[in-house]
C-alpha cells in the first residue's frame, strides 16, 4: 500500500492519510442532505418530483465511487460529490426555466460531460491550465481560500445575507446563539491544536463541536443547535431507481441553438472550476512542481470529467472535485489513500444517512475559516508592484467569494490580465490558449452564468 499510495515518498504516513480523509468527509457529508434538497424542491414539466430517498442514495453512491476512482487513478486527496451550483441550474434553469423533464435535464449533464472528457483525452484542457499565468495561479488558490473561508462563516451562522436589504452580506444579530457558541469553541479548538502542532487538529475539533451541539440540543427544549440531533433510526435502505435515468431529448425539446448554448454555459462553469479547485489543492497538499504545474492533473481532469458523466446518468447531477478537499490536505493528506478513505465513507452513507446528518455545520464551518487562513499565504508569491498582474489577480481574489463561484473569479482574472496585457503591447505576455480562453469568458459573462 505504501508503494502504489507512494505514502512515504510523499512525506505522509497512514495515519495521516486517514485522518485528512476523514476530515475531509466530514466537511463534505452535507451534500448527502443538501444536493437531495436542491434537485428535489422543484416539479418539471410533467409534475415529477424526485424522490428524496433515491436521492440521498445516488448522491452518496457517485461521490464515493468516483472519489475511491480519483484515490486509485490519480493518487491525490481531492473528493468529488454533486457540485452546487451546477445542481441548482439543472433545476432552477433546465427543469424549472426551460421546461425539461429531469431525465433530459440530466441528459444535459452527461453530454457535458463526455464533452469535458474529450477535452481532457485530447490535452485541450490540462493545456489551458499550463497556460495559466503562475501569478493567476496563486491567485486562484488564495481566493479559493477566502471563498471556503465565507462558506465557513455562513454554515456557522456567523455571516447572513440580510432579508430586508441593507449590505449583501452581514454580521449575524444572533451571537448569543448556541450555534455561534458551537462554532466559536470549534475554532478555538481547532486554532490552539494546530498551533500546538497537535496531528488531527481539524477532525478533533470538529468532533468536539458536535459533542458540544449534542449535549445542548439533548439538555435543551427543542433544536437550538441547526442541525444536531440525534437519528430516530440508524439505518436507511438505499434506493436506486434513479440509476441510468437519462435521456438525449434536449435538443428536440429546446432546438439545437439553445441546447447547445445551455451545455456550453454548464462547461465552462465545470470546466474551469474544477481546474481551479484541483490546483488549490495540489498546492496545499505540496503536490505541485516549481513551474506550478500539477504532474498529475491530466489523470485528475479525466476522473473528474467522468464523474459529471456519471452524475448525470444517475440523477446526481455533474460531481466534481470538492473545494472542501483542502481541509484533508490541510491535515496533511498527500495521496490518494485519503481518498479511499472518504469514498468508502460515502458508501457507507448510503446505509447510515441519519448518522452522517447529526455533524452541524457550525462544527464543520471553523475547519473552512482555518483551511482558508492557511491558503490565503499563497498572495505572497504574487508581484503586487505590477498592475498587469496584481489587478487581474485581486479581481480573482474576490470576485470568488464575492460571487460565490471559483470559475467566476478565474474567468474574470482570466480576462482582465488578456486585456492589460493587449493594452500595454505584451502580447508575447498571453499564451495563444489564454486568449481563445478569455475571449469564452467574454460571452459566458455576458450570456450570463451558472
Amino acid at each position: 500500500m505504501d508503494r502504489f499510495f507512494r505514502i512515504s515518498e510523499r512525506g505522509s504516513t497512514v495515519r495521516t492519510e486517514i485522518l485528512g480523509g476523514l476530515v475531509t468527509f466530514a466537511t463534505m457529508a452535507y451534500i448527502v442532505a443538501l444536493n437531495p434538497a436542491i434537485l428535489g424542491g422543484v416539479k418539471d414539466a410533467a409534475g415529477l418530483t424526485l424522490d428524496q430517498t433515491q436521492l440521498v442514495t445516488v448522491t452518496a453512491l457517485v461521490a464515493g465511487v468516483m472519489t475511491i476512482a480519483m484515490g486509485l487513478f490519480a493518487n491525490v486527496p481531492m473528493a468529488l460529490a454533486a457540485g452546487l451550483g451546477v445542481n441548482a441550474f439543472v433545476a432552477y434553469t433546465l427543469v424549472a426555466g426551460r421546461g425539461l423533464s429531469w431525465a433530459d435535464a440530466m441528459g444535459v449533464i452527461v453530454i457535458e460531460g463526455i464533452v469535458m472528457l474529450v477535452l481532457v483525452l485530447v490535452g485541450l484542457r490540462e493545456a489551458i491550465m499550463n497556460a495559466i499565468p503562475d501569478a493567476l495561479k496563486r491567485a486562484i488558490g488564495a481566493g479559493i481560500g477566502l471563498f471556503i473561508a465565507l462558506i465557513g462563516f455562513v454554515d456557522g451562522g456567523i455571516v447572513i445575507h440580510p432579508e430586508g436589504g441593507g449590505t449583501v452580506v452581514a454580521l449575524s444579530d444572533h451571537f448569543r446563539s448556541w450555534n455561534t457558541l458551537v462554532f466559536a469553541v470549534t475554532l478555538l479548538v481547532v486554532a490552539i491544536l494546530m498551533a500546538r502542532r497537535i496531528p488531527g487538529a481539524l477532525l478533533i475539533g470538529i468532533v468536539v463541536g458536535t459533542i458540544v451541539a449534542l449535549i445542548v440540543n439533548g439538555a435543551a427544549d427543542g433544536t437550538p443547535v441547526a442541525g444536531a440531533s440525534w437519528p430516530h433510526k440508524v439505518f436507511a435502505t438505499p434506493d436506486f431507481h434513479l440509476v441510468g435515468d437519462a435521456r438525449f431529448h434536449v435538443f428536440d425539446v429546446l432546438g439545437w441553438g439553445a441546447a447547445i448554448g445551455l451545455i456550453l454555459t454548464v462547461l465552462m462553469a465545470n470546466f474551469f472550476d474544477a481546474m481551479g479547485t484541483a490546483l488549490a489543492i495540489g498546492r496545499e497538499a505540496e503536490l505541485v512542481d516549481e513551474d506550478g504545474r500539477l504532474p498529475q492533473m491530466r489523470n485528475v481532469l479525466i476522473v473528474e470529467s467522468v464523474g459529471a458523466v456519471a452524475g448525470g446518468a444517475a440523477s446526481a447531477s455533474s460531481n466534481t472535485i470538492f473545494v472542501e478537499s483542502t481541509a484533508g490536505a490541510a491535515q496533511g493528506a498527500k495521496t490518494g489513500l485519503a481518498n479511499i478513505v472518504t469514498g468508502v465513507l460515502f458508501l457507507l452513507a448510503m446505509f447510515l444517512s441519519p448518522i452522517v446528518g447529526i455533524i452541524p455545520s457550525s462544527a464543520t464551518g471553523p475547519a473552512l475559516v482555518i483551511v482558508g487562513a492557511l491558503m490565503i499565504s499563497q498572495v505572497a508569491g504574487i508581484d503586487w508592484q505590477d498592475m498587469g498582474v496584481a489587478l487581474p489577480a485581486f479581481v480573482t481574489i474576490t470576485l470568488m467569494p464575492f460571487t460565490y463561484s471559483i470559475a467566476n473569479g478565474v474567468g474574470a482574472g482570466i480576462v482582465t490580465f488578456v486585456l492589460i496585457a493587449l493594452g500595454r503591447g505584451r502580447w508575447r505576455d498571453v499564451h495563444p490558449l489564454l486568449a481563445v480562453v478569455g475571449a469564452f469568458f467574454v460571452w459566458y459573462f455576458l450570456r450570463g452564468v451558472v
